[in-house]
C-alpha cells in the first residue's frame, strides 16, 4: 500500500499497462484478461490484475495529465517494484495522420517543469525505452499491426491560450500531442525501469475529425492487442 494506491504489493504485476481512463481499464480487463480481480479503487482509479495467455498483467489507470501520471507511475515503480509500464492512450494529431492510426513514442517533449522538480532533470526532451520499443515493434510486425514511430508533445495544459503547434512540429518534429508521457519517462529514468507509450489518433488539429467518447473508449482494440502481445515478451 502506498499513499494513493491501496493494493497489496503482491497484487500488482511487474508488468503494467496504463490507460488514462479507469473505464478503459475495466473494458480491457473484461474483454482480454482471465481470472482478473480488482486491486485498487482509491479515488475511483479502478485497477485490475489478471492473465493474458497465462502471463500476469496489471491494468492501472494514470488519470489525466502529467501530475496524475507522475503520482501513479512513481508509486508503482517505487512501492510495487514495477519493471515495465506501457502507457496506452489517445492523441491529437499535429501532422497528416488518420483517425485510429497507432503511434509508438520515441521521445516526449514538454512545456512542463515536472522533470526539474521531480528528478532534477533540466531538459524538456526525454526518451522512452529502446528495449521496450524494440519489443513492441517486433510484435507489431508479427501481428501485422501498422505502427508509426516518432516524437510526441506532452502538454501541461489542455486549453492552451495560444497553441502554436506548427512551431512545435517544426522545432521538435512531433507527430501530435498528449498529456502524460513526459512524467512517465521521467519516473522510469529516475528508477532505472522501462517505459513506453502507444497512442491512437483520436482527433486532428488539421481538420474537425474526431472519435466519439465510445470510440475512444472501445476503439483501441488493435493498440490494446499490440500492448498485450508485447507484454508476453517481458519477464
Amino acid at each position: 500500500m502506498s499513499t494513493h494506491i491501496e493494493s497489496k504489493k503482491e497484487d500488482v504485476s511487474s508488468v503494467v499497462l496504463m490507460p488514462g481512463d479507469p473505464k478503459r481499464c475495466e473494458y480491457i480487463a473484461r474483454k482480454y484478461l482471465a481470472n482478473c480481480h480488482l486491486v485498487n479503487d482509491v479515488r475511483g482509479m479502478t485497477a485490475y490484475t489478471g492473465y493474458y495467455k497465462s502471463h500476469r498483467i496489471t491494468l492501472f489507470p494514470s488519470g489525466m495529465g502529467i501530475p496524475s501520471m507522475g503520482i501513479y507511475s512513481y508509486e508503482l515503480f517505487e512501492e510495487y517494484d514495477v519493471k515495465y509500464i506501457i502507457r496506452i492512450g489517445t492523441m491529437g494529431a499535429y501532422t497528416n495522420l488518420n483517425l485510429k492510426d497507432i503511434v509508438l513514442v520515441d521521445n516526449s517533449i514538454t512545456n512542463s517543469n515536472y522533470g526539474i522538480y521531480a528528478a532534477g532533470y533540466n531538459n524538456n526532451v526525454i526518451k522512452s525505452s529502446n528495449e521496450l520499443n524494440s519489443i513492441i515493434m517486433d510484435c507489431a510486425s508479427i501481428n501485422n499491426i501498422p505502427v508509426y514511430r516518432g516524437n510526441i508533445y506532452s502538454s501541461d495544459v489542455f486549453y492552451e491560450k495560444e497553441n502554436n503547434y506548427k512551431d512545435i512540429v517544426s522545432k521538435y518534429n512531433v507527430l501530435g500531442v498528449e498529456m502524460e508521457s513526459y512524467a512517465l519517462f521521467i519516473n522510469s529514468s529516475l528508477f532505472n525501469r522501462n517505459a513506453s507509450t502507444l497512442l491512437m489518433v483520436s482527433d486532428s488539429f488539421l481538420n474537425t475529425n474526431k472519435l466519439s467518447q465510445e470510440e475512444r473508449e472501445q476503439g483501441l482494440d488493435n493498440l490494446i492487442i499490440l500492448a498485450l502481445e508485447s507484454c508476453l515478451k517481458l519477464g
